[in-house]
């Protein structure tokens, strides 16, 4: 897709209309964009880190709020 390089702001304006989510780890999204301003639900993956580890416990949890999450809005996912 040739995205690796993009800031958040243009990744989530290349992602809309493309997808109906924008996964993230990354919770300082919601501090630097203006989620509203963007077509597309934001969904935080909120975890020690990054690491495959640490993400696998909010797997179930993800897939419960992804069919809730709104668009112009960030959801969060916490253990």
């Amino acid at each position: 897709m040739g995205w690796a390089s993009k800031t958040n702001g243009a990744l989530l304006a290349l992602a809309v209309g493309q997808f109906d989510v924008f996964l993230t780890a990354d919770r300082n999204l919601s501090y630097q964009q203006d989620v509203s301003s963007f077509d597309i639900a934001v969904v935080v993956l909120v975890a020690r880190s990054n690491s495959l580890e640490d993400l696998r416990p909010l797997a179930l949890r993800l897939l419960e709020v992804l069919p809730t999450a709104r668009r112009g809005l960030v959801t969060l996912v916490r253990a």
